[in-house]
């Protein structure tokens, strides 16, 4: 049976597709939605490394799968000459890294006057102050806890005094935006995360496991529950 979505969750499950069959994506995407929040899209040009992800296209394909939020998550060079395609595609959400565009006011304002909401990606290496000036305009800060690049990638537990410290500063700004963790999060290393303060946890290979998603996705939501619910480990 499905999840109910009737009662609004404190703490929120986002597959991340890149481990996804793409050769059979909307049936995937189908499979795991019943246990899930969001979906969360990787999309990357080389900037970071040599990996080419997908383009709008798949997140039409996404969005025409289910009628889930959908986060766009661009780690591409000069992301505002993308967002529109985007933005038509079926985002709800577009985060970018503010490293890589020279004005990120510019930029969340061109994502919020297209309806969507702007968010700003953390690097593992990049320090906290990029937030600075822009946590009022944001609806989600994802912290990244792997370097951009593959799925399937180790947690670091390095960064995780860093989502301490982002949760820390977002409540201090009086900001509402969501804390999203993104990397290496599975049932090992998901009790961390959310301890750090992650409301959002984006799950790629521990769902899209290549064995049976719908039951990873599950036992992932089972275990998302019970932390909202302060059920120890």
């Amino acid at each position: 049976m499905g999840e109910d979505r009737s009662v609004e969750r404190t703490l929120k499950l986002s597959p991340s597709i890149l481990t996804a069959d793409f050769g059979r994506l909307a049936d995937e995407v189908a499979t795991v939605a019943p246990y899930v929040d969001w979906f969360h899209l990787d999309v990357m040009d080389g900037h970071y490394v040599p990996n080419i992800t997908f383009g709008a296209s798949t997140v039409a394909a996404v969005r025409a799968a289910c009628d889930l939020p959908l986060h766009v998550h661009l780690m591409i060079s000069e992301p505002q000459r993308y967002i529109e395609s985007f933005a038509e595609a079926g985002a709800t959400r577009i985060s970018f890294h503010p490293e890589t565009v020279e004005d990120a006011t510019a930029v969340i304002e061109q994502i919020a006057a297209l309806g969507l909401g702007p968010g700003i990606a953390v690097h593992p290496d990049v320090g906290l102050e990029v937030l600075e000036g822009h946590l009022g305009r944001l609806e989600v800060v994802l912290m990244m806890t792997v370097r951009p690049g593959f799925g399937g990638q180790s947690f670091l537990p390095e960064v995780v005094p860093k989502i301490a410290s982002a949760t820390a500063t977002v409540q201090a700004a009086g900001s509402r935006a969501d804390i999203e963790v993104d990397g290496g999060v599975n049932l090992a290393t998901i009790d961390e995360a959310v301890k750090a303060g992650g409301q959002i946890l984006v799950a790629g290979s521990a769902i899209f496991d290549g064995v049976d998603a719908a039951a990873a996705a599950r036992r992932l939501r089972e275990r998302v529950d019970a932390l909202a619910s302060g059920v120890p480990a």
